[in-house]
């Protein structure tokens, strides 16, 4: 049985998440310890819980002393099968990150699978939908799986109640090599809200534009339904040849539309001024699919604690090694393969 700390390293709930995926995919039983260490709140949270429960029942598997605030746990996989999948976080707690959970087991079945995930869509500390459908799930579909999805309802931090829908075609895994982002293609920006006033999205939009130099019908403003808020989120998007990057503010009490603004638009500057294919977000997530493809290599910008944390979490499952190799104009060249 494999043994992690899971205060090691990035110390959160992405070791959680990597492992039960990998867990399924390989067979291999592990326990965590320490789960969630670093954070202020060690143990795990409810959105933990509900990726585990989902890695379970995806999987056929067993967990030994599951529960919201434990610390310790022991995954027993079983047979991963194809179905028709409902999950609720409960909380708004991301249903990204509950995808995350059980996305490659899936595109690794034996027959199509659908997936009905309720909870938090648009929150901080996880990607928004948005970026899985246009960032993440358009490299996945080109290593052969086909995934799309779909954004029913928004769910913003602290309400919840967002509902996406997810149709999983499974393929093997091929390899393939992400090295150039391609010529730009388009440049946009929208601040959305609910339940909030406009203004705020408006000087969103402002800061961003200011900052940027974008034009400005390269912004928008979105209105929606007030049942679906309180919240704002603040998206600037840069689509590539090959690749497009979303970067997104989330508004929240006490921080200011200008600060949130600003803070976002400092982060797209930087990927546009690199020569990296994958932002800070992406890179770790194409460290799992890439490793079970049997290797590949990108670019990126410079490696996250995330992405380290990833890659040790996927050597303990896999025989395959990660290498970080800085280059000259600044951008990082991620190889995975084997010894």
């Amino acid at each position: 049985m494999i043994i992690i700390d899971g205060s090691e390293g990035e110390g959160g709930g992405q070791v959680v998440r990597n492992s039960c995926a990998l867990s399924l995919v390989t067979g291999q039983p592990f326990r965590i310890v320490n789960a969630r260490g670093k954070r202020e709140k060690p143990g795990l949270m409810r959105q933990h819980v509900t990726s585990i429960e989902a890695a379970c029942r995806i999987g056929g598997a067993d967990c030994e002393g599951l529960a919201v605030g434990a610390s310790e746990f022991t995954f027993l996989p079983g047979k991963v099968a194809a179905g028709d999948y409902h999950f609720a976080v409960g909380t708004a707690g991301s249903t990204g990150l509950v995808l995350q959970t059980i996305l490659v087991p899936l595109m690794l079945a034996e027959g199509p699978s659908r997936v009905v995930l309720e909870g938090g869509t648009h929150n901080m500390l996880a990607p928004p939908f948005d970026f899985i459908e246009r960032t993440f799930l358009p490299i996945v579909n080109r290593m052969g799986p086909r995934v799309e999805a779909r954004l029913v309802r928004h769910g913003f931090y602290p309400r919840g109640g967002g509902r996406i829908e997810v149709e999983i075609t499974p393929a093997p895994l091929r390899r393939i090599d992400c090295l150039d982002r391609g010529a730009p293609l388009g440049l946009s920006g929208t601040a959305r809200f609910a339940g909030l006033p406009f203004d705020i999205a408006q000087r969103e939009i402002k800061v961003a534009r200011k900052e940027l130099g974008w034009a400005e019908d390269a912004f928008a403003v979105r209105q929606l339904p007030e049942d679906q808020g309180p919240g704002n989120i603040l998206l600037l998007e840069a689509v590539f040849e090959h690749v497009t990057e979303i970067v997104s503010g989330f508004g929240q009490l006490g921080v200011p539309a200008e600060r949130l603004a600003a803070k976002a638009a400092g982060r797209m500057q930087g990927y546009l001024e690199s020569a990296a294919f994958a932002g800070p977000y992406l890179q770790d997530q194409l460290l799992l699919p890439f490793a079970l493809a049997g290797g590949g290599v990108f670019t990126t910008v410079k490696p996250s604690q995330h992405s380290l944390t990833a890659a040790d979490i996927i050597e303990r499952f896999l025989e395959i090694r990660t290498v970080f190799t800085q280059r000259d104009d600044g951008s990082h060249l991620v190889t995975m393969g084997s010894g």
